[in-house]
């Protein structure tokens, strides 16, 4: 049965077309409906994956617990914050999906959590990886996140998308470092873990090696100071020492695909990477703290891994 919403005046009134990702006009929200069917209607729990309205290639799920929520529409005073948790390669949403993980730290905590999915394939039918460099020729991922951002604020007037609570690991923690070099003041903490190949703040190279064209591909520029506004943590584990493949591995990917996604061949274990990649950041004058996991390898789903990274963003939270 199709359901027909109509809008009041007085709700019309109180908002601008310009407010109004596109698509949405139309779309339920917590404004428009009901409180007592807003569970029915999946706005209040979990809420089905859906395919973002301005570029159907990328989808999102999205959890809000009905215990913390309320409807709020003109402060970030009262609003939940969102923790924005960046899928790896594999593109598993299990820790959305599955009780014990971020619908249980979103009960506890008060937040909501939004994830989203990005396509594999869109540079070919090998792609696997461009989304954690955050461009290619059809699809920024970066501006695709800004725009879910923009719906979720809307369905769920309550849920503070000013600045986000931003976590990923492995493929995920590629796309966190990346965003935070473009779309700093978007994010209010951050948890980096355990990315494989990363982007230094060289000024020498090229993205996504370093950040010499960024304003030519981004339009923006980088301000490592900036990044000093967002609380930092870069996660790994202790045993997380071995190169992905190993060497041989890499070579025959180059061989057989050349670089296909912009980046170089892995060359290094992600603990030594993420010690790098922290150093270059505290000479830029970025302080952050460092997570290394005892007895854990390269591990998204070990309770030590998610128990580093909900302490630390829920540190955060607490003072939202």
């Amino acid at each position: 049965m199709k359901l027909n919403i109509t809008l009041s005046l007085a709700f019309l009134s109180s908002i601008t077309l310009a407010s109004i990702p596109p698509g949405m006009e139309d779309a339920l929200t917590t404004s428009n409906v009901p409180a007592e069917y807003l569970e029915y209607v999946y706005l209040l729990g979990g809420f089905p994956t859906i395919q973002s309205r301005s570029d159907p290639r990328v989808s999102y799920g999205v959890y809000v617990p009905k215990d913390h929520y309320n409807e709020v529409s003109n402060s970030t005073q009262g609003k939940l914050p969102l923790l924005v948790n960046i899928h790896g390669t594999s593109r598993r949403m299990t820790a959305l999906q599955v009780a014990d993980q971020l619908p249980k730290f979103a009960d506890e905590i008060g937040c909501a959590v939004l994830a989203p999915l990005f396509p594999a394939g869109v540079k070919g039918p090998n792609d696997l990886s461009s989304f954690k460099t955050l461009h290619t020729a059809s699809l920024r991922s970066d501006l695709a996140l800004l725009d879910i951002l923009d719906e979720v604020a809307y369905r769920w007037p309550g849920v503070d998308t000013t600045q986000i609570y931003l976590s990923g690991f492995s493929g995920g923690g590629q796309f966190v470092h990346r965003f935070l070099y473009l779309h700093p003041d978007r994010v209010a903490a951050a948890s980096i873990g355990a990315p494989g190949r990363v982007t230094y703040p060289d000024p020498s190279k090229p993205w996504p090696q370093g950040i010499s064209d960024v304003g030519e591909i981004f339009d923006t520029t980088v301000n490592m100071t900036n990044l000093n506004e967002v609380s930092l943590q870069f996660v790994v584990g202790e045993k997380d020492t071995e190169i992905h493949g190993s060497s041989e591995f890499w070579e025959w990917l180059e061989e057989v695909m050349g670089s296909a996604d912009d980046l170089p061949p892995m060359n290094a274990s992600r603990l030594d990477t993420v010690k790098k990649l922290r150093d270059t950041w505290t000479a830029a004058g970025v302080d952050s703290l460092l997570n290394i996991v005892p007895g854990v390898a390269h591990d998204s789903e070990d309770p030590a891994v998610r128990q580093a990274l909900w302490e630390f963003l829920g540190d955060q939270m607490n003072t939202h």
